[in-house]
């Protein structure tokens, strides 16, 4: 562009200085072919400028014209786009299919939020350690006597080969653990630190969120049987438990898995009626409409009120 542009400009100046050299008086005998031949090269200048604006503004409108129809394809590739995801979102909403990957989604979230509380009930344990210590330090017994002065009576050492004193691993750390080795699909590891915390830790909540985490390890390998029997014993053992919700939802659609149909809509239906604002109720909803089952309306509130 920068050429194009610059070459009008040269040819406008030769064109003009030709004409002052015409303009200027010159003898008789000086009014000869090389005037004649100045004001034809001049002549062809100009022609030469005519054509090549004439060239320019030809291929700007090429170019005009061809953004145009670039800008129409693209909003036409927008209109069909957005069409197109219109029709997947109405087809997943239709698609009971898709329920595992919305529960995945939506237990992923709950991990992340289980894996920061579990994080901060570690920070407060340990500023309470911390600040524990530095009590002991700055107001040591009374007459109390350095280790190493005379007087101090040397610490037994442990026997060798005695067990220490707190064999049971670190509650946070191993659940912590155990839940980025499930979401790594480390299956293997994460069975066995979960299995560890519902050993050193039966009493704990943990041991109820560890106990579906064991469900779902089996749920995700295809061993449904042993998944129902481990969601089962968290609606048992720990029915008070975040993930009590969730472990019904999955024992329903792992029954309906293994043909039980009539089990697993009983599942998914008493799970609607004791979590109804759930996303988990909501989930069994669309898998119940999915298959074709009415969903009583969820009106039994009242009798627990009239207990």
């Amino acid at each position: 562009m920068k050429i194009a542009t610059n070459l009008p400009n040269r040819l406008l100046a030769a064109a003009t200085l030709a004409m002052v050299l015409t303009a200027v008086p010159a003898p008789a005998h000086a009014a000869s072919k090389e005037i004649i031949e100045l004001q034809t090269q001049v002549q062809q200048l100009l022609d030469m400028m005519q054509r090549m604006q004439s060239t320019i503004d030809t291929r700007f409108g090429v170019l005009q014209h061809l953004v145009e129809q670039t800008a129409d394809s693209a909003n036409q590739m927008t209109a069909t786009v957005n069409t197109l995801q219109q029709k997947i979102n109405a087809q997943s909403e239709g698609n009971g299919g898709k329920l595992d990957t919305v529960s995945g989604q939506v237990q992923s979230l709950n991990d992340s939020v289980d894996e920061l509380k579990s994080r901060i009930a570690k920070l407060d344990k340990s500023m309470q350690d911390l600040q524990t210590q530095l009590q002991t330090i700055q107001s040591p017994p009374a007459g109390a006597v350095p280790a190493g002065q005379p007087g101090q009576p040397n610490a037994e050492p442990p026997a060798p080969g005695a067990p220490p004193a707190n064999p049971a691993p670190p509650l946070q750390d191993t659940f912590q653990s155990a839940v980025r080795d499930y979401n790594a699909a480390h299956y293997s590891v994460a069975a066995s630190e979960f299995q560890d915390v519902m050993h050193f830790y039966p009493m704990d909540d943990l041991a109820g969120t560890a106990q579906f985490y064991l469900g779902e390890i089996a749920y995700h390998q295809g061993d449904f049987t042993n998944a129902i029997s481990a969601y089962s014993s968290v609606l048992d053992k720990f029915p008070g438990n975040p993930k009590a919700a969730a472990a019904q939802l999955r024992k329903g659609l792992a029954l309906i898995q293994t043909n039980k149909r009539d089990a697993g809509i009983r599942e998914l239906r008493q799970l609607i009626q004791r979590h109804p604002q759930t996303p988990e109720a909501t989930q069994a909803r669309s898998k119940l409409n999915g298959m074709g089952v009415r969903v009583t309306p969820t009106a039994r509130p009242a009798s627990a009120d009239s207990n």
